[in-house]
């Protein structure tokens, strides 16, 4: 299989046929990301020889577990939504050869990826079986992703969005805890669910800001342009963020960035939820849990 670098999914796509498409991010300017600093390139699209040979050894594969059909593909990369809608369709295409039994197709995507194609295409790619991509919207607070250098706004996230809620596209977001900074996380947390009290995102999955050395971000700390918050304050974000979320949705806080896994389906679940994040408010060291983010190596 042709793997560039380490490969990234989200927890929810575990049981998928992973197949690259992209390796690397086409922004690469995010201050807080080193996801893909293992790369000697900034972005490289696959060539469509080296899908088809993943596509046909993976079907090998699985013709040795003749019960396990694949029902859905996630693509690997940073932003594989970027590409033009006719190599998608292509993609599509090779998948429902090797594949016939592939019901849906997923995806990272940043909210300019999304920008580039009419409404239309975006049609078209939901036919074609493309459905619950990922996105990374990190947050709605407007001053921290001008910081961050995230490429868009708020209301781009908004404009966007209900784009893929007119093509039938279903969405997933993840939001990062701490990403608005000391003193500002539970401002940016009420500025998200402004915006997604106002879309149709099937998963919130919040990870956590960890810093590490190799980025951008811990330039501008050591510069005295920005301060982290502490980790009792990211918990008050997500109780905060979790206790204004107004629509159904599943509401996940996992991965290695977070010390104390939560999740739960909203409405159903909200008030379990936001318990939880007081007692972990009220009981938990802040020592101890920032004893846990430093010692995390890596995502």
């Amino acid at each position: 299989m042709h793997y560039a670098g380490t490969v990234w999914r989200p927890p929810y796509e575990s049981s998928s046929l992973l197949i690259e498409i992209t390796a690397g991010c086409t922004h690469h300017k995010c201050k807080f990301c080193t996801l893909y600093d293992d790369l000697p390139f900034k972005f490289r699209m696959s060539p469509l020889e080296d899908v088809e040979e993943d596509l046909k050894e993976a079907q090998g594969h699985y013709k040795l577990w003749s019960f396990r059909k694949v029902s859905r593909t996630f693509l690997v990369g940073a932003n594989p939504f970027v590409l033009k809608s006719s190599r998608l369709l292509e993609i599509a295409s090779l998948i429902q050869k090797y594949f016939p039994s592939n019901q849906s197709i997923g995806c990272f995507a940043r909210i300019t990826d999304i920008t580039i194609k009419k409404d239309e295409e975006l049609s078209t790619l939901r036919k074609a079986g493309y459905d619950g991509i990922t996105i990374g919207i990190e947050t709605g607070d407007n001053d921290a992703l001008a910081f961050m250098n995230k490429g868009y706004q708020a209301e781009d996230i908004l404009t966007q969005c209900k784009r893929l809620d007119n093509a039938g596209i279903h969405y997933n977001f993840f939001y990062l805890t701490g990403i608005s900074g000391l003193g500002k996380g539970e401002k940016g947390a009420r500025n998200t669910t402004n915006v997604c009290n106002q879309l149709n995102p099937q998963i919130i999955g919040a990870s956590m800001l960890t810093i590490f050395p190799n980025s951008e971000l811990y330039k501008e700390i050591e510069a005295g342009h920005w301060q982290e918050e502490t980790e009792i304050e990211k918990y008050r974000e997500l109780r905060t963020l979790a206790d204004n979320l107004n629509i159904p949705v599943w509401f996940a806080v996992g991965g290695a960035s977070n010390a104390i896994p939560i999740q739960g389906t909203f409405p159903k679940d909200k008030k379990k939820v936001v318990s939880v994040l007081d007692k972990i408010i009220k009981s938990v060291d802040e020592k101890e849990l920032r004893d846990y983010r430093t010692n995390l190596r890596h995502l």
